[in-house]
């Protein structure tokens, strides 16, 4: 058994990085967990909406500013892997990147995902101030834990985690900013669990709580169930996995072995082309 613990950081973000920063370092203060893997929400550095773009470009930062040498300050120090969030700056001002990065326990940054698939529907427009990226994540080893990486909005989409599946991740960790609204809470848990099960794998979400948004982080299993739920608040929950239970569920239900991708692959194809 190779067993990773967990620790998902759920709070709501302020309308301005320093605050939300002073957030984040108040609940780590008060948390004494050595966990192998940190995980922060999407949206961290701030709440985005409503704001123009031109407001989030100025808040925004590049891969080598501050904020992301906070996360990696904190992972060196702890001795922690870390997934964090942020709006990167773009070669397409005003619009930035929403950007989640992998750290290792030195430090180092070893993956960037800049997301692909953007939230323009029940009335957001998040194309208005984020620029899409142009490739999926390539799964990266870390903390004896091979990582993909999804961001919230992302979870309705299957091939983004059929993919990374199929590239070896053992865990497909999902950063989320869910918003508010009826069946919300009951929609985000229903598709991660759909993701874990139909891929055997373990979806971890680590989401934002308050004013817009739902919490509800969660760490799903191979089989789809549910492991650990926040729930509502600002918190720091723990969850321990075992990356030998992706290959239990694996052998126990072959999915990936089983499936027709010659049908799958042709239908897709020649459906696209319509």
């Amino acid at each position: 058994m190779v067993f990773v613990r967990l620790a998902l950081v759920q709070f709501g973000a302020l309308r301005d990085k320093s605050g939300s920063l002073g957030v984040i370092e108040r609940l780590l203060d008060g948390y004494g967990g050595r966990p192998d893997l940190i995980v922060f929400p999407e949206y961290s550095m701030f709440d985005p909406t409503g704001f123009s773009s031109d407001f989030v470009w100025d808040g925004a930062e590049d891969l080598s500013g501050g904020w992301v040498g906070f996360f990696r300050d904190l992972a060196s120090t702890r001795g922690s892997c870390v997934v964090a969030t942020m709006f990167e700056r773009s070669s397409v001002p005003p619009r930035v990147y929403n950007t989640a990065i992998v750290i290792d326990r030195s430090g180092d940054i070893i993956g960037v995902y800049r997301k692909t698939h953007l939230f323009d529907i029940l009335g957001y427009s998040e194309s208005s101030i984020i620029t899409a990226g142009g490739e999926l994540f390539k799964p990266v080893s870390a903390c004896n834990l091979k990582i993909g990486l999804a961001i919230c909005f992302e979870l309705r989409y299957p091939e983004v985690f059929r993919v990374q599946a199929l590239r070896g991740a053992e865990a497909v960790v999902v950063p989320a900013a869910w918003y508010r609204g009826p069946l919300k809470e009951e929609t985000l848990r229903v598709l991660a669990q759909a993701r874990a099960h139909e891929n055997n794998t373990y979806i971890i979400v680590a989401a934002q709580y308050g004013g817009n948004f739902t919490g509800r982080s969660m760490v799903v299993d191979p089989y789809g169930v549910v492991i650990v739920d926040a729930g509502i608040g600002e918190k720091i929950i723990e969850a321990v996995i075992d990356t030998e239970e992706v290959y239990r569920a694996r052998e126990k239900m072959p999915l990936h072995r089983l499936a027709r991708w010659d049908l799958l692959l042709d239908s897709i194809s020649e459906l696209i082309k319509k």
